[in-house]
Parts: C-alpha cells; sequence; structure tokens
C-alpha cells in the first residue's frame, strides 16, 4: 500500500475522501460551500492502506484531520464541525427548532438512502424491483409535501442550507441508480434538484452520471480498479 502522509500543514484541514462515496461528497460540499482550505487524500475502498486504520478503526471515509492530530469522522458530525469551528458562512440555521428539524429530516431521509442501495444490488441481480421503486417513489412523496408545506425552494428556506448539502448526493446519483423516475410525481423536488444544480459547491463536486454508472460497474464486482476509475 501506499506510504502515510505526513502531519497536516498550519492553516489547512485535511479531508480522507473517495471520489464516488455520497457520504464523503457530504463533507466535500460542505468544505467548499463554506470555503475552507483543504487538503483531499483519496482512500481505495477496496484496498485500504494500513496505515489508514491508525486514523480510522473501520477504515471508512469520510475522515478529517487538522493540524493538531484530531480526528473528526461520521459524515453529518464532520459536517457540523466544519460550521462550529469555520462560523463564518453558517449553514446551519441559527435557531434551536430549526436546527433541530434539519436533524429529524436527516434522519427520516438516512431511511431513504439504504433502500436506493438496495435497488442498485436488486437491479444488479435482476430482481422485480417494481415494490422497491413505489416505497421509493412514496418517500419521495414525502419530501415533496416537506417543501409544500414550508413553501421554499431549499429545505432550510430561501438560500441552500446544511439539510441541502446531506441529502443531495443521494439525488445527484438517481441516473445512474436507474431511479430517475421516482421523481416524476414530486415537481417541487424536481425543482430542487434544479436549484441545487446551481450552486457553485454542487458544480464543483459532481460527478459525470456515466462516469459514476461506469463506476458502479466496477464496484459491483468489487474491483479494486473502482475507486480509481477516470483517473
Amino acid at each position: 500500500g501506499s506510504a502515510a502522509p505526513g502531519p497536516v500543514p498550519a492553516g489547512l484541514l485535511r479531508l480522507y475522501s473517495m471520489r464516488f462515496c455520497p457520504y464523503a461528497q457530504r463533507t466535500r460540499l460542505v468544505l467548499r460551500a463554506k470555503g475552507i482550505s483543504h487538503e483531499v487524500i483519496n482512500i481505495n475502498l477496496k484496498n485500504k492502506p494500513d496505515w489508514y486504520f491508525e486514523k480510522q478503526p473501520s477504515g471508512l471515509v469520510p475522515v478529517l484531520e487538522t493540524s493538531k492530530g484530531q480526528l473528526i469522522w461520521e459524515s453529518p458530525i464532520t459536517c457540523e464541525y466544519l460550521d462550529e469551528a469555520f462560523p463564518e458562512k453558517k449553514l446551519m440555521p441559527s435557531d434551536p427548532y430549526e436546527r433541530a428539524w434539519q436533524k429529524m429530516l436527516l434522519e427520516d431521509f438516512s431511511k431513504i438512502t439504504s433502500l436506493l442501495f438496495k435497488h442498485v444490488l436488486a437491479v444488479k441481480d435482476g430482481q422485480d424491483t417494481t415494490a422497491l421503486k413505489a416505497e421509493i417513489a412514496e418517500k419521495f412523496g414525502k419530501l415533496e409535501e416537506v417543501l409544500s408545506k414550508r413553501n421554499t425552494v431549499f429545505y432550510g428556506g430561501d438560500s441552500v442550507s446544511m439539510i441541502d448539502y446531506l441529502i443531495w448526493p443521494w439525488f445527484e446519483r438517481l441516473e445512474p441508480f436507474q431511479l430517475k423516475d421516482s421523481l416524476n410525481h414530486t415537481p417541487k423536488l424536481q425543482r430542487w434538484v434544479e436549484a441545487m444544480k446551481e450552486d457553485p459547491a454542487v458544480k464543483a463536486t459532481i460527478t459525470d452520471p456515466q462516469i459514476y454508472k461506469n463506476y458502479l460497474q466496477l464496484y459491483l464486482k468489487n474491483s479494486p480498479e473502482a475507486c480509481d476509475y477516470g483517473l
């Protein structure tokens, strides 16, 4: 495996990431949105270097490392840390109820992400996905209702906030996951997707759907080349 990187230089943050990982993309989005100086080290998740387990015992990404050698993982925790440690451009609302509301919505959304991955595996195995797709469409219907009730373009209001970045990576992947039509009956959610595509941090971290599709095929075959696809 590769040699361990040296200490993080002062005034910089390091993100251990993987180019196609939706969880790591959350952290990348927040780093970009807040304009935080950082460097990225991509970890091959199919062939993790030994030194990485000393940073993160389970070998997961994303992990942030500070110049003091502090390590922070779990994607929502890394994002919240960034918002608190760099308070210049806050992405979390200042109102305690609104903050709690965003965390509740994230909790609900985390139940959807597992369904999306389940769909990817079902398609790969040639299973009938009708029931699963109906379940996903129903969950997206709930997200549509939230936008209707709040009557805003984004989930936190009229501009992008933390919750939008935390759920975005999965919507970016709907096409390669063969789930684009799950949004057919959710016009407000479609409008949100289009508005998110205009956001500078989203533009900076977006992956071309065809490249992602090719990565996904390699990943599902357990190919060690998957994480480096397209480099």
